[in-house]
């Protein structure tokens, strides 16, 4: 490789490790976005004009058309939506890699090269199949609740290593021309991604986005070998352990590991043998109607100094995160101090519920991840939950032999008082039942979160 473009590349990966690195800091994350993208369209050029692959009229006309698709994503996809689009993203990436590796199959190569190929073809094409079954169950098109097929095990496990001893003899062996081999590896590959996802319920979608991300990278990664290219060995390493890491973040975040989330090992059924007497089993007061509870929400409000918002699912279905600032805006102006505490795995993607605030313009400094946030809830005059269910659920540290048992919660329960915003009292994705609604300083607001924010907003402003 001349030095010009190995220097070239070298800019280019370090204009890419900046942006992401960017990304990191809400402050500076747009910026980030836009430093990234220009570095990948720099070394999409750097690499057709290096490897004369296409002239500049097939590459405007790419470039072009490219645009458009991701123009019209951007516009037509609304924010709740967007756990879909980077799930959908992932599985592109990863039939780009495999697309890509089956050209270079097709050609004359070393063993060693074709070893590297399938494997990237595997990688490739189990991460597109496995991404679009995600995307099935995070737009309800595919059923969100775990798929279990008979000897579901027995039979992931069989095409795995069906896979594997196909993809370590057959270029030893010389079964078939490189190109069979490379399709058949993708059949084998296509139909592992649908299996191994669909057994994985909808609650556990966050990790299974991140493995998928690291997935991509990975392939992308093995893509670069096959063809030679050092930037893009790079820069699928750094996405493939990024992904790695938020996914075990995420993991961390429910208390589980990966073999639990993809395996399903450890879930229990819903009913479980109390760690400790439930403080939360406790008797209500005599039933308060509809009016009287709004009334007493208003006072608490009103009277309110120190104030914590706990979003979840729930807010981004409703879509009411501007009425959630709106709200939040309103107490400030009456002298209470509002935060937000965001739970890791609250909504269906990382960082789903500070994307959605922060294009409602709450800022950056007022959301605070659950570690930092916490111990502060029980100095709280009131907690508002906006359409959070299992990550504010008590049975998660109360109650043993449930899906969420020893899953970190925000601690809402500690509040001096809580106002519910949830749709209804029916559990979560994790089908256990809620004891923070039997909490006796707690008042339930059934119904549409926006409406019920709406209503709030409105008597506050109302009433003075």
């Amino acid at each position: 490789m001349p030095s010009t473009i190995f220097y070239l590349y070298l800019v280019v990966a370090v204009a890419v490790i900046s942006g992401i690195r960017l990304l990191s800091s809400p402050e500076y994350a747009r910026w980030g976005n836009i430093i990234a993208a220009i570095a990948m369209l720099a070394a999409i050029v750097l690499i057709l004009a290096q490897q004369e692959l296409l002239g500049v009229g097939s590459v405007a006309v790419a470039l072009l058309i490219g645009s458009i698709i991701g123009a019209a994503l951007a516009i037509q996809v609304k924010m709740i939506q967007m756990p879909q689009l980077v799930a959908f993203l992932n599985g592109c990436g990863g039939a780009a890699s495999c697309l890509v590796s089956l050209a270079e199959a097709a050609n004359p190569a070393t063993t060693a090269n074709m070893y590297i190929c399938g494997w990237a073809v595997i990688v490739g094409s189990f991460t597109f199949s496995g991404s679009l079954i995600a995307v099935g169950k995070l737009s309800g098109k595919v059923k969100q609740q775990p798929v279990i097929l008979p000897h579901h095990s027995w039979l992931t496990s069989g095409i795995a290593l069906l896979l594997i001893l196909y993809w370590a003899f057959a270029v030893y062996l010389r079964f078939t021309s490189f190109l069979v081999y490379g399709v058949i590896l993708l059949s084998f590959a296509l139909a592992l991604g649908v299996i191994f996802t669909i057994r994985i319920g909808g609650a556990d979608m966050p990790v299974v986005i991140c493995f998928l991300n690291a997935l991509s990278g990975l392939a992308a990664s093995l893509c670069g070998f096959v063809t030679q290219n050092p930037l893009l060995v790079a820069c699928g390493a750094m996405v493939g352990a990024s992904g790695i890491l938020l996914s075990q973040k995420m993991c961390r975040a429910m208390n589980r590991n990966l073999a639990n989330v993809f395996l399903g090992l450890g879930v229990t059924p819903v009913s479980g043998k109390r760690l400790e007497p439930d403080s939360l089993q406790l008797e209500k007061k005599a039933e308060m109607t509809e009016e009287d509870k709004f009334s007493l929400s208003l006072k608490i409000l009103k009277e309110a100094d120190e104030v914590i918002i706990a979003p979840g699912y729930g807010m981004a279905l409703s879509q009411a995160q501007f009425k959630v600032w709106e709200l939040a805006e309103i107490l400030e102006a009456r002298g209470a101090r509002v935060r937000f505490a965001i739970h890791p795995v609250a909504g269906r993607m990382p960082g789903h519920m500070n994307v959605l605030l922060a294009e409602a313009g709450v800022p950056y400094d007022k959301l605070l991840e659950m570690d930092a946030i916490n111990e502060d809830f029980k100095n709280t005059d009131v907690a508002v939950t906006v359409g959070a269910c299992d990550v504010v659920n008590p049975s998660a540290i109360r109650v043993a032999g449930t899906p969420i048992s020893g899953m970190p919660i925000l601690k809402v329960f500690e509040a001096e008082n809580i106002l519910v915003c949830n749709l209804d009292e029916r559990p979560g994705y994790s089908g256990v039942e809620n004891p923070l609604y039997k909490e006796k300083h707690a008042i339930l607001l059934w119904g549409d979160a926006k409406e019920t924010l709406d209503r709030l907003i409105k008597g506050l402003s109302d009433r003075g």
